[in-house]
This record gives C-alpha cells, structure tokens and sequence, in this order.
C-alpha cells in the first residue's frame, strides 16, 4: 500500500472513533488483530494490557464509549509508511485532564493487524 492509503486508514480510524460507530471501526481491522493499550491492562488486569480479535475490541471500545460519553481525540500528526501509520493526538473527556496520545497501526492487506497506544 502507498503512504497514503496508510494515512487514509488512520483518518477513517480517527472518524469513527470519534463518532463513535464501532462498526464502522471495526471494519477497518483484521478478524485476528491484536489491540495494545495500557488503560486496557488498569482497567481489565487479567488481559496485561493486550486483547485480540474484533468481539474483544467491541467490548473494549464499548464500554470506553458507555463510559466515557465526552471522550475525543483531536488529531497531531499522522506518519505513514507502507505498512503502518503513527498517530498523535489529544485524548480529551469533559472533566478529565487532556493526555498526549501515540498510536501505531499496523496495517496489511488494507487492515489493521495490530495497534499499540502509548501514554504516560
């Protein structure tokens, strides 16, 4: 895949993750992707931080939604190369301190195998 038809995956991403419509989010992963994130590992400590597979990554973003109604990231930048795009952006949720967000996407055959979050 080109540049940027990498960086058009993490614009769609970012879309409808702040639309939330998770359908239209998960259509953009693999069936098998792997999904890193260290709120996952705080909040549900039996997965050490990692879940695979889109029923697991429903859940996990469901209740991020249910939970967290305000919750917007306001994109940074976008690097792309053939295989996978990093992304910047602003984690913001009405009454919580704004978060500088990384995330990586790796990206085959059009799909996000995997993505890692980094934060601290």
């Amino acid at each position: 895949m080109s540049n940027k038809e990498v960086e058009f995956i993490a614009i769609k991403w970012l879309e409808a993750f702040n639309a939330k419509k998770l359908d239209k989010l998960l259509e953009l992963y693999d069936d098998a992707a792997e999904h890193f994130s260290p709120k996952l590992k705080i909040r549900r400590p039996e997965t050490n931080g990692l879940v695979t597979g889109k029923a697991a990554l429903r859940d996990w973003w469901q209740d991020a939604f249910d939970r967290l109604p305000t919750l917007h990231y306001k994109v940074r930048t976008l690097t792309a190369c053939v295989d996978r795009v990093f992304m910047e952006y602003l984690r913001m949720v009405e009454g919580e301190e704004d978060m500088n967000v990384a995330e990586v996407l790796e990206i085959k055959d059009g799909k996000i195998m995997a993505s890692r979050v980094y934060h601290g």
